[in-house]
């Protein structure tokens, strides 16, 4: 028994809070750590993540690529979309070739959606916002489209825009595969025996809320930004699912494209060596 204290970074995020609120809530066994969630963006939980400043997180499968040598990657966890994913925004319908002549709001260069859209259309330009500003920003002419991630990819009509990409849908268009978007790390230094606990007190936590979802949604409802019950429960539903209690064959293929995918493109400095811890 131990009483060890482990760093847990989340975002902010109905999906995140449902993931974890067997942990929070006390409902899981947590083997005798005590786990300190810290809830930031995810592209500071991947700045975080680089500098090696917590334990366990959450983090882009893009920003994986430069903090493999550091952390490993939890078969548990995943957030993936089938055959929908973040989305690019404008205030009226263009062309792919348009977009990428525009300059696009996106909500950090390190987030898995800004590596998959540089993959789908190519070089852009762009600028970094605060990926719950984005909305607003485009529509207020700000910038010519936006990058969204979270619940923006259903709330984005009550802002008068349209969707111009999807990138779950290009993705499955080619690949057929889920597009992989987040994952939760845990420190390497650790050691096997605390990583195998982190592993099974997160997957437990999962469990608990995919078994017991309407107290689940409930917690989750805290951060739901803009968002009624009904629509945070099908956003929970989108990104928290048998994917994220395991990545599975597909799941594994997938995170192994798009990183060697983004190697060969040179968006990233190479492909890491990727494990799934369990």
């Amino acid at each position: 028994m131990t009483n060890r204290i482990l760093t847990l970074g989340h975002s902010p995020d109905p999906d995140d809070a449902f993931m974890f609120y067997g942990l929070a809530a006390g409902k899981v066994d947590t083997r005798g750590y005590h786990f300190e969630h810290i809830l930031q963006d995810i592209q500071t939980l991947n700045e975080r993540a680089r500098h090696e400043e917590l334990d366990i997180s959450a983090v882009s499968i893009h920003a994986y690529a430069y903090i493999a040598d550091k952390y490993a990657l939890l078969a548990s966890g995943a957030s993936m979309g089938e055959r929908y994913g973040p989305i690019v925004v404008a205030r009226e319908p263009m062309s792919l070739s348009q977009l990428s002549a525009q300059t696009i709001a996106v909500p950090g260069t390190m987030t898995s959606a800004f590596l998959e859209l540089r993959l789908a259309i190519g070089d852009f330009r762009y600028e970094v916002v605060p990926f719950d500003e984005i909305l607003a920003a485009v529509a207020a002419g700000r910038h010519d489209a936006g990058l969204i991630i979270h619940e923006g990819q259903l709330t984005y009509g009550a802002a008068q825009l349209v969707k111009v990409l999807d990138l779950g849908e290009w993705w499955d268009d080619l690949y057929h595969l889920p597009l992989p978007l987040g994952g939760n790390v845990v420190r390497r230094a650790l050691g096997e025996e605390v990583i195998r606990d982190v592993s099974a007190v997160i997957r437990e936590s999962i469990r608990y809320g995919l078994e017991h979802r309407e107290e689940a949604v409930a917690h989750a409802m805290q951060w739901a930004r803009d968002m009624g019950r009904d629509l945070a429960d099908k956003f929970v539903g989108m990104y928290v699912n048998d994917l994220t209690l395991d990545y599975g064959e597909r799941g594994r293929r997938a995170v192994n494209l798009l990183l060697t995918m983004a190697a060969q493109r040179g968006l990233i400095p190479a492909k890491p060596e990727i494990v799934f811890v369990d």
